[in-house]
C-alpha cells in the first residue's frame, strides 16, 4: 500500500459563508476548472453537484456538508506539480451550524466567501469565530463583484471592523458591479481577464492606465503589511531595497499559517471570474497537513497527554466527524486521519466504547458518489461503511497505541415539536428513523414525554425541523403529524444552597435506605453541569457515588419550576449516611434526586429563555415600522448600519417572540425585507413571561 500523493502536495479545505454568499457556486466552479465535472451545476437550477439532497435542490440551499477531491496545478508556474485538494462544502444557514462546526474541526484551512455587496453578515461572524476556535488558517474570497452595489473597499472595511484587522488585499477588481471585468494581481502587478468557454483561459495583460496609480498604492500597502511580519524583510523595506515576490509569498504564507495575516481575493463565481487565482492561493497560502502542529490527545486509561505527528509511519489516529445514512450502502462514517495509515480489512479501536471495529471498505467521497480505495494515509479524509457504534466525535486509533482526541462540542437545540405517527405501521418505523437521524446530527434530539407519552423532537430552528420531518417522509417512508413549534426553555438557580434527601422504605423483608446531603451552586451561563464528590470517612460508600451522580442528573433533566432541564449547576455531595444491609444504588439514586430538588428550591430556581441574534435587511423607508415591530417582540436593537439604499438592523430577540416573523416582515416591507436568525445565549425570563411559561401560554 503506497501513498499516491505526498503529504506536502495535499490540502484539506472547507468553504464557509453566510447563506447566499455564493459558496456552493464557488465550489461548483472549482470542480469545473479542476476537471472533476465537465458541466457547471447551477444552484439556482437545482443542479449543483455538491447539493445532492432533494431538499437542497428544491430550496436552493446547502443543508449537509459534502466532501470531494480535486486536483490543481499552479497556474502561474510552468511544469508545476499537481496538488490534491480535499474540499468540504458547508451550509450557510445557521440551522445547520453542526455541519460547519464539525467540518472546521477536521480541516486544515478555510476559504471564507463574502457577498461583495452585503459584506460581513451575521453567519459570516459565526463561521469566523468557529474558525478562530479551532485555529484554522484562512483566506477570503469577496464574491459577486458583478452585482450592483458591489464594493471591495466597503467589504474589506466590514471585515476589518467586525472580524479582523489582519485581512490584506492581494487583488483589486477591474471595475465593480456591471462594469466588473477581472482582477489586478498586486504581487505580479498584472491584469487578469477570464476568457474562453466559461472563463477557462486566464489572460494576463498590462494594468489599465486609470488603475495603475491605485494598484501601485495597494501593492505598497501589501508589501508594508507583509514586511512587518518578518524582521529581515522589514529591514530591507526600511532601507528601500527591492523585495522579491517570492520573499513576499514566503512571509505571507508563514503569517497566514500562523493566523497573523489573512489574504483577500475577489471575483464573481457566477460569471466564472477569479476562481483560478483562488485555487492558486489555496496552494500558496493554506497549509498541508504536515505543516500543522502534532495533534494532541490523552491516553484513555492513564489520561496522560499524547501527541501524534502527521506521518504515515506514526500510530494510526483519526477522528470521526460525520455519520450519514446512505440508501445504498447503509451507515457511512466520515473520518479525518491525523497520523499513520489505514488499510481496508484492518481493525481500529474506538476509544469511547473500548471496542474494536473492522474497516471493511474505504471510500473516497465525491458528493454522494463513492470511489473505493485500498488505504488512507495521514492527512487524508475518507469514509467507511458499517461501523456498528461509532458516533460523531469518536476517536478511531491503533489498538496498541490508544489515544482520545479532542471531541467536537455542539450547541443545544432551542426549538421543539411534537411528532405523532399516522398509523401503527408508521409507529414502528418512526423510532428507527429518528435514531438514525439522531446519529447523523448531534444537534437533533429526541425524547419521550413521560407524562403524555408523546415523542418530542428538538433542533436548531424551524427550518432544521422542517427538513428532518421532510426526510422522515421521503427517506424513511414514515408519515407523521407535526405539532406547533415550542421553545426549548431551560432552568437554573440564583444562589448557593444545601439540602438533604433521605429515602427510607420498609415493606417487609429487606428495606431501602439512602441519605444524601447536596450543595448546589450556580455556574456561568453555558458552563454546564459539574458533579463533585466531597465525601470523607466513607459515610457514603464509594460504590454508591455513581448512583448519587445519576440521581442528580435525572433530577436536573426534569427541572423544578416548570419541568425544563436545569443547566449551569455545580452539585457537590458532601455528607450523608448509609445502612449496611438496606442501602442500595437505587436508594441513593432516589435520595440524590430528592436532595437536588430540595436544594434547587432553596437556591431559587428560575426559567431561562433562548435569545436569538437577529439581522434584518430592509429598504430604508420601512425602517420605523420594522424597529417598532421588533420592540413589540421584546427585541433589543444593538446597532443599525447603512448598506447602499438598505438598512441593516442588528438586534437580540427572545425566540418565543419570533414565530411567524417571516410573514410579518414580508407584510411590513411589501416582500422586500429579509432576515437571518441564530442562537445567541440563554437569559433569565422576566417574571411575567416566566409565569406565562409555567402556565403553558408561551
Amino acid at each position: 500500500m503506497t501513498r499516491d500523493y505526498p503529504i506536502n502536495k495535499t490540502r484539506n479545505i472547507g468553504l464557509v459563508a453566510h447563506i447566499d454568499a455564493g459558496k456552493t457556486t464557488v465550489t461548483e466552479r472549482i470542480l469545473f476548472y479542476t476537471g472533476i465535472s465537465h458541466k457547471i451545476g447551477e444552484v439556482h437550477e437545482g443542479e449543483a453537484i455538491m447539493d445532492w439532497m432533494s431538499q437542497e435542490q428544491e430550496r436552493g440551499i446547502t443543508i449537509t456538508s459534502a466532501a470531494t477531491t480535486c486536483f490543481w496545478e499552479l497556474s502561474q508556474k510552468e511544469d508545476a506539480d499537481t496538488y490534491r485538494i480535499n474540499i468540504i462544502d458547508t451550509p450557510g444557514h445557521i440551522d445547520f451550524t453542526v455541519e460547519v462546526q464539525r467540518s472546521l474541526r477536521v480541516l486544515d484551512g478555510a476559504v471564507i466567501v463574502f457577498d461583495g455587496v452585503a459584506g460581513v453578515e451575521s453567519q459570516s461572524e459565526t463561521v469566523w469565530r468557529q474558525a478562530d476556535r479551532y485555529g484554522v488558517p484562512r483566506i477570503c474570497f469577496i464574491n459577486k463583484m458583478d452585482k450592483m452595489g458591489a464594493s471591495i473597499e466597503k467589504t474589506l472595511q466590514s471585515i476589518h471592523d467586525r472580524l479582523t484587522s489582519d485581512a490584506v488585499l492581494l487583488q483589486i477588481p477591474i471595475g465593480e458591479g456591471e462594469d466588473f471585468e477581472g482582477a489586478i494581481d498586486l504581487l505580479e502587478m498584472e491584469a487578469l481577464y477570464f476568457e474562453g468557454e466559461r472563463g477557462h483561459k486566464v489572460k494576463k495583460e498590462e494594468i489599465p492606465e486609470e488603475l495603475k496609480g491605485k494598484a501601485k498604492q495597494k501593492r505598497e500597502d501589501l508589501i508594508e503589511t507583509v514586511a512587518g511580519e518578518d524582521d529581515k524583510l522589514l529591514e530591507k523595506y526600511v532601507e528601500g531595497k527591492e523585495i522579491s515576490n517570492d520573499e513576499i509569498r514566503r512571509v505571507l504564507r508563514e503569517a497566514t499559517l500562523d493566523n497573523r495575516l489573512i489574504p483577500v481575493f475577489c471575483g464573481s463565481a457566477l460569471q466564472n471570474k477569479g476562481i483560478q487565482p483562488l485555487l492558486d492561493a489555496v496552494i500558496n497560502y493554506l497549509p498541508n497537513p504536515g505543516e500543522l502542529p502534532p495533534v494532541e490527545g490523552v491516553h484513555p486509561k492513564t489520561e496522560e497527554e499524547e501527541k501524534r505527528e502527521a506521518k504515515d509511519d506514526a500510530p494510526f489516529a483519526a477522528l470521526a466527524f460525520k455519520v450519514a445514512t446512505d440508501p445504498y450502502v447503509g451507515t457511512l462514517t466520515y473520518f479525518r486521519v491525523y497520523s499513520g495509515s489505514l488499510e481496508k480489512g484492518s481493525y481500529v479501536l474506538n476509544t469511547r466504547t473500548g471496542e474494536k471495529e473492522r474497516i471493511g471498505r474505504l471510500l473516497r467521497m465525491h458528493s454522494n458518489n463513492r470511489e473505493e480505495v485500498d488505504g488512507i494515509f495521514a492527512g487524508g479524509i475518507a469514509a467507511t461503511v458499517g461501523l456498528s457504534d461509532t458516533k460523531t466525535g469518536d476517536t478511531l486509533c491503533a489498538q496498541d497505541h490508544p489515544i482520545v482526541l479532542e471531541d467536537i462540542t455542539f450547541p443545544e437545540p432551542v426549538i421543539s415539536v411534537r411528532v405523532e405517527p399516522e398509523t401503527k405501521a408508521d409507529e414502528e418505523k418512526l423510532s428507527n428513523a429518528l435514531n438514525k437521524l439522531g446519529d447523523e446530527d448531534p444537534t437533533f434530539k429526541v425524547r419521550r414525554d413521560s407524562d403524555t407519552g408523546e415523542t418530542i423532537i428538538s433542533g436548531m430552528g424551524e427550518l432544521h425541523l422542517e427538513v428532518i420531518t421532510d426526510r422522515l417522509k421521503r427517506e424513511f417512508d414514515v408519515k407523521v403529524d407535526i405539532g406547533q413549534p415550542q421553545v426549548a426553555y431551560k432552568e437554573s438557580i440564583t444562589h448557593e444552597a444545601e439540602a438533604q434527601g433521605e429515602y427510607v422504605k420498609q415493606s417487609g423483608g429487606r428495606g431501602q435506605y439512602g441519605d444524601v446531603w447536596l450543595r448546589v451552586e450556580p455556574k456561568e451561563r453555558g458552563e454546564g453541569f459539574e458533579f463533585v464528590d466531597k465525601i470523607t470517612g466513607g459515610v457514603i460508600p464509594k460504590e454508591f457515588i455513581p448512583a448519587v451522580e445519576k440521581g442528580v442528573k435525572e433530577a436536573l433533566d426534569k427541572g423544578i419550576v416548570a419541568g425544563y432541564k436545569m443547566v449551569d449547576v455545580k452539585a457537590t455531595v458532601f455528607d450523608g449516611s448509609h445502612h449496611d444491609v438496606d442501602s442500595s444504588e437505587v436508594a441513593f439514586k432516589i435520595a440524590a434526586s430528592m436532595a437536588l430538588q430540595n436544594a434547587a428550591k432553596r437556591a431559587e430556581s428560575f426559567i431561562l429563555e433562548p435569545i436569538m441574534k437577529v439581522e434584518v435587511v430592509i429598504p430604508d423607508k420601512f425602517f420605523g415600522d420594522v424597529i417598532s415591530d421588533l420592540s413589540s417582540r421584546r427585541g433589543k436593537v444593538e446597532e443599525t448600519e447603512d448598506r447602499d439604499d438598505l438598512k441593516v438592523i442588528h438586534s437580540k430577540v427572545p425566540l418565543s417572540e419570533m414565530f411567524g416573523y417571516a410573514t410579518t416582515l414580508r407584510s411590513l416591507t411589501k416582500g422586500r425585507g429579509t432576515f437571518t436568525m441564530e442562537f445567541e445565549t440563554y437569559k433569565r425570563a422576566p417574571k411575567n413571561i416566566a409565569e406565562e411559561i409555567k402556565e403553558g401560554k408561551k
